[in-house]
């Protein structure tokens, strides 16, 4: 068995509650026996629901680490979730990486690109292998606009500052990197984004509290696509972590 620890501002919130059921069916999907063993958080009461760590590792069959020290110490892999305290990131991972363990950063993966930079510095300084990413990046639609030259995205959460990862990492994955302008526009309680790339590739992103994660692009086999974005991509995302 290969013990997952689990590092967080507090334990009980939406994704430690539910990565360990996708967890559990990537482990019969891939043939693998990953269990989240150990947890840590800073904060003892959740923020979320009120529910104390000891609690939670209760509830998932986890053994609650008096320090982070102790949890790197006993896991074989590492998950920093957070993911709504992404200044969090930064002190955990100063800590973590230093095991060479491989570790896992949920999104947003860092407020700044310079705090970014540095946590990806660290990882290469102590050779730690390191991942981050949204789970939008895994969704099944995503893959037949791979290529496109155009695409407009609509996305939608809560906070711009904490969602707005999850489109951009949808046109990231469609269009690359490399964009060179972006101008962000009010649009009647929605947030629109413009953006462009030096050799013509283009995009727009309409983010909105309640808007569906959807696309249309122009793709590469030079059919246009509208899709919405339904399938299962956190239980994709927890296969590839």
């Amino acid at each position: 068995m290969r013990k997952i620890g689990f590092i967080d501002y507090y334990l009980s919130e939406w994704h430690a509650n539910n990565y360990p059921k996708w967890i559990a069916q990537a482990n019969e999907t891939l043939g693998t026996d990953y269990q989240v063993a150990y947890a840590w958080a800073e904060c003892d009461i959740s923020l979320y629901d009120g529910k104390s760590s000891a609690q939670w590792c209760e509830t998932y069959g986890a053994t609650l680490c008096a320090t982070l020290e102790e949890l790197c110490e006993k896991s074989d892999v590492l998950l920093i979730l957070a993911p709504s305290d992404p200044d969090k990131h930064l002190p955990y991972a100063e800590i973590a990486l230093r095991y060479g363990k491989p570790t896992y950063i949920d999104k947003t993966f860092a407020p700044d690109a310079a705090t970014a930079a540095h946590i990806f510095a660290l990882a290469e300084q102590y050779g730690t292998p390191l991942f981050s990413s949204s789970a939008l990046r895994y969704a099944d639609e995503l893959e037949k606009a791979v290529g496109c030259t155009a695409i407009q995205l609509t996305g939608g959460g809560r906070d711009l500052a904490e969602y707005i990862v999850h489109p951009l990492e949808m046109l990231v994955k469609a269009l690359g990197t490399g964009a060179k302008n972006i101008l962000a526009t009010p649009v009647c309680g929605t947030t629109l984004f413009r953006i462009s790339y030096a050799d013509g590739r283009c995009a727009a992103v309409t983010f909105g509290s309640a808007l569906p994660y959807t696309f249309y692009a122009d793709c590469a086999d030079g059919k246009s696509r509208w899709q919405r974005v339904t399938s299962d991509f956190f239980g994709t995302l927890l296969r590839e972590i």
